[in-house]
């Protein structure tokens, strides 16, 4: 008997063993992948980083730090650009406005267009040959923008990425050169090196770049009426006048030409991201809150609409958005948030750069590295991502490889 009960005690202690193990294998077979998955992404993960990836329907399929309030730096662009293909729509395009007065002045009225560039100056002079053959002043109004924008984070220096906002800009306030033989000349073939910025080139003791000449709105204006009486020149309109600021008097001046951009706002918003232009993204707040709230643009009713959209269309509630570039080290936004971003920005994302099977926007600021966008599966589907480090030291690399691996598998 009691052989028998060692024996029943042995054959209990066996079968609860044996169901153990089942039970381990039968885990181990439906969720180590992901299990590991998530394991490997938490080791690579600092303490102020945040790594989020869901399947094509929405299961989150690994998550760290997800709802850690993180500085996104340019990922913030995807927020940017969705609130306005959502607000403005994918087929909005910016303007700008051509009046004659009665003595002959050409006023230009700026409305934000960010790609007012060379290109786009020479063919607007050549269709401006056919309606006027000479004027006298240009008159330059960029009244659309209210007088003082400070955009937060954005800093004084001359490098593009600083370039100031306006409502009448040229080559995104900035200005490429060299020195060749001795002599400042321009560095893009399409662009003249206008006489009036050599001065404050030669004072910063380099030889080639890029820089922004724009350090004020006087500045600006200046600079876009140079390039505009220089290209009216080339295309055969005499200018026998002075270049100067002033306003449109819609009662008495003569509106010769509407024009509207060839690009529609899915191009600016392509070229936006593909540049990572932070100029661009702060010409889209503006513009969107003038157009949404009412002129003249500001930067509280640009990010009127944006928080609106952002809280209320979206229904995020946590997180701080100060700008529309990812510029300023105060915005703080979650993993969490940025996937419902990217949840929203799926009919739009193959306006976000491609490289192999990813579609991304990344961002960088000193200490910050970060990356959101989707992940090409190999049935076409798209999984979303979201990586932002902000532990000191660390990027978004080995992540992203071990995320591209993960579903290789």
């Amino acid at each position: 008997m009691g052989k028998m009960k060692q024996y029943g005690a042995r054959w209990a202690c066996l079968s609860m063993a044996a169901a153990i193990l089942a039970a381990a294998t039968s885990w181990a077979a439906e969720t180590p992948p992901e299990a590991d998955f998530v394991r490997r992404l938490s080791v690579l993960a600092g303490p102020r980083d945040a790594i989020l990836v869901a399947a094509p329907d929405g299961r989150i399929i690994a998550a760290v730090h997800e709802d850690r309030p993180l500085v996104p730096a340019s990922i913030l662009k995807l927020l940017t650009t969705l609130t306005a293909l959502e607000k403005l729509g994918p087929d909005y395009r910016f303007r700008t406005e051509f009046y004659l007065d009665s003595h002959n002045n050409l006023k230009i009225k700026g409305y934000g267009d960010p790609l007012l560039v060379s290109e786009t100056i020479g063919k607007i002079a050549r269709h401006l040959a056919t309606l006027v053959p000479a004027v006298h002043d240009l008159v330059l109004d960029d009244a659309f923008f209210a007088k003082s924008i400070c955009i937060p984070g954005r800093g004084t220096s001359t490098q593009p990425y600083d370039a100031p906002n306006g409502a009448l800009c040229v080559n995104f306030n900035t200005v490429a050169f060299r020195k060749e033989n001795g002599v400042w000349v321009s560095d893009e073939r399409q662009t003249p090196l206008l006489p009036s910025v050599i001065p404050k080139i030669a004072t910063l003791g380099i030889t080639r770049g890029r820089i922004t000449l724009a350090a004020d709105r006087s500045e600006a204006l200046h600079y876009a009426g140079g390039l505009f009486r220089y290209f009216l020149n080339q295309a055969g309109v005499r200018v026998t006048g002075t270049v100067r600021p002033g306003r449109v008097d819609p009662e008495s001046d003569v509106l010769m030409w509407l024009y509207r951009s060839d690009a529609t706002l899915d191009n600016v918003v392509s070229e936006l991201l593909r540049f990572s232009n932070n100029f661009i993204a702060n010409q889209i707040l503006l513009v969107m809150g003038a157009e949404m709230v009412g002129p003249p643009a500001t930067v509280d009713k640009g990010l009127q609409v944006l928080r609106g959209f952002y809280r209320v269309d979206l229904g995020i509630e946590t997180g701080r958005v100060v700008e529309a570039s990812g510029i300023s080290r105060e915005n703080r936004v979650t993993a969490r948030a940025m996937l419902k971003i990217l949840q929203n920005y799926e009919p739009y994302h193959d306006l976000i750069p491609r490289k192999g099977r990813q579609f991304y926007k990344t961002g960088h600021l000193k200490g910050v590295r970060t990356r959101a966008g989707f992940l090409s599966g190999t049935d076409g589907e798209l999984y979303r991502f979201v990586v932002m480090c902000n532990t000191p030291g660390k990027n978004t690399n080995a992540v992203m490889t071990a995320i591209e691996r993960h579903f290789e598998q």
